[in-house]
């Protein structure tokens, strides 16, 4: 039995590979924060590119689930405020908002994995910077 410190650590991304999972963590926003997590976590000590898309995936990704809970906390708010007013037009404008946040996320994600397949890099238009 071998222990655990004693493991070799994992063999470096060729380049092909880097670019592959730097562009997985992008494509992967379409589907939420798991994916960018995942890859960030896995291969971050593997592969240069890697590291630094799937942590600006990982940051958007981020972003864009506190703006979605939060608009979905403001629906419900506004919701509530003007049900009893009747006006059901600007409600359901308000709704839509959470479904266009997740509109703008796939479509960034999708350029951001593009960008890096084509072997560039991407950063996100604006986003908290809150891994390192």
């Amino acid at each position: 039995m071998t222990d655990a410190s004693q493991q070799q650590p994992a063999a470096p991304l060729t380049s092909a590979e880097d670019k592959q999972w730097a562009s997985f963590a992008h494509f992967g926003g379409v589907i939420g924060i798991l994916p960018s997590l995942i890859i960030y976590l896995v291969f971050k000590d593997r592969g240069t590119l890697t590291r630094q898309e799937s942590k600006e995936a990982l940051n958007w990704q981020i972003t864009f689930t506190l703006g979605y809970l939060v608009l979905i906390m403001l629906v419900f708010i506004l919701q509530l405020a003007l049900n009893g007013v009747g006006v059901y037009g600007v409600s359901g404008l308000i709704g839509f908002l959470p479904f266009l946040w997740w509109i703008l996320n796939a479509v960034l994600s999708v350029l951001g994995g593009v960008k890096v397949n084509g072997g560039g890099t991407y950063r996100y238009p604006f986003a908290l910077r809150l891994v390192k």
